[in-house]
C-alpha cells in the first residue's frame, strides 16, 4: 500500500472508535527518526470483523498492528501465535506479521511500567500497587505489577469474579480488594474505560466513593489520555496525590511497538515530541 508522497502503509491501528487515536502521529513521528520510508494509518474495524482486519493487513503487506477498543480479546484468539503474556492474559494490543503468520503481543503493562520508571521515578518492587479495574488493560498492568515484584496487586472492580480472575494474574501477590484499601497502596492505577466520560465507576456514591480513600504522597495513574485530567484524577490530585494520564503509557507501549516492528530501538524523544508533551514529568 502507498500513501501520499510514496510511504509505504506498514503498520497501522485497529479499533471502534480510532479516528481520535493518537498513535498515528507516535508511529509515523518514529519512523520518521529512523529513516524509515513507512507511514502508519487508522483502521476502523467493526466487532465480528477481526479475522478480515488481519487477513487483509497480512496480504497488504504490513508489518503490524497495534489493537485498541473493542478488539484486544478477539485479536488474542485469532492470531496464529501468542506470546507468553497474551495466553496468560487473554488479550493483545499488538499484532506482528512475519513469515505469512500474525503473532499476538502486549505492551501495555511493560509500557505503563516504563513510563512510571522514565518520568516519575517509580519502580513497583516491594510496593502495594492497586488497579481499578479488571479488563483487558487492566489485566495487562496486574500482570506486569506482579511479574515486576511488587508486594501487594490490589484489584478493585465492581464484579468479584473478574476482580478475582485479574488478581490471579499477580500470582501470590495479587488479591482483590475494596476501594477502602486503596489508602495502603503506593501507586494507584484507573484503569477502567469510564475515565473517557467520567461516568463513575459503578460504585454507589460514584468516584468520590473511590477518591475518599486516596491520600497525600501516592502515584495515582489513569490510564486514558483523553481527556488529559478526568474527574478521577482531579478527585485524586485534590487529595494531594502526584498524578499522571495516560499519554505517557501510550507512547511507550508504543516504543515496544516500534522495536517489533522494526527490529529498531525506538526512538523516545521523537515520539513524544509529536504529541507536544515532556517525556518526564
Amino acid at each position: 500500500m502507498a500513501a501520499p508522497g510514496g510511504k509505504r502503509v506498514a503498520a497501522g491501528v485497529i479499533g471502534d472508535p480510532v479516528a481520535h487515536s493518537l498513535s498515528p502521529a507516535i508511529h509515523n513521528a518514529a519512523y520518521a527518526a529512523l529513516g524509515l520510508p513507512w507511514t502508519y494509518a487508522a483502521f476502523r474495524v467493526r466487532a465480528g470483523e477481526v479475522g478480515e482486519a488481519l487477513a487483509a493487513a497480512a496480504a497488504q503487506g504490513l508489518r503490524g498492528l497495534s489493537v485498541t477498543t473493542p478488539h484486544k480479546v478477539a485479536v488474542a484468539a485469532a492470531c496464529d501465535e501468542r506470546s507468553a503474556v497474551v495466553a496468560r492474559i487473554g488479550a493483545a494490543n499488538t499484532v506482528v506479521f512475519a513469515g505469512g503468520r500474525a503473532r499476538a503481543e502486549n505492551s501495555d503493562g511493560l509500557g505503563l511500567l516504563d513510563d512510571l520508571a522514565d518520568a516519575c521515578g517509580f519502580r513497583p518492587q516491594g510496593s502495594i500497587c492497586a488497579v481499578l479495574g479488571a479488563g483487558s488493560t487492566a489485566r495487562a498492568i496486574v500482570a506486569a505489577l506482579g511479574d515486576a515484584g511488587s508486594a501487594e496487586v490490589l484489584v478493585v472492580d465492581r464484579t468479584a469474579s473478574r476482580a478475582a480472575s485479574a488478581a490471579a494474574l499477580a500470582g501470590a501477590a495479587g488479591r482483590v480488594a475494596a476501594p477502602g484499601d486503596l489508602s495502603a497502596a503506593a501507586l494507584v492505577v484507573q484503569a477502567t474505560s469510564v475515565g473517557f466520560g467520567g461516568a463513575g465507576p459503578g460504585y454507589t456514591g460514584g468516584w468520590e466513593a473511590i477518591t475518599r480513600h486516596l491520600r497525600d504522597g501516592q502515584l495515582v495513574v489513569e490510564v486514558v489520555y483523553e481527556p488529559r485530567m478526568t474527574e478521577f484524577s482531579a478527585r485524586a490530585a485534590q487529595r494531594g496525590a502526584r498524578v499522571r494520564n495516560g499519554l505517557g503509557m501510550l507512547v511507550h507501549q508504543a516504543a515496544y511497538q516500534v522495536a517489533l516492528f522494526t527490529g529498531e530501538t525506538a526512538p523516545l524523544d521523537a515520539m513524544f515530541s509529536a504529541l507536544g508533551i515532556p517525556r518526564r514529568a
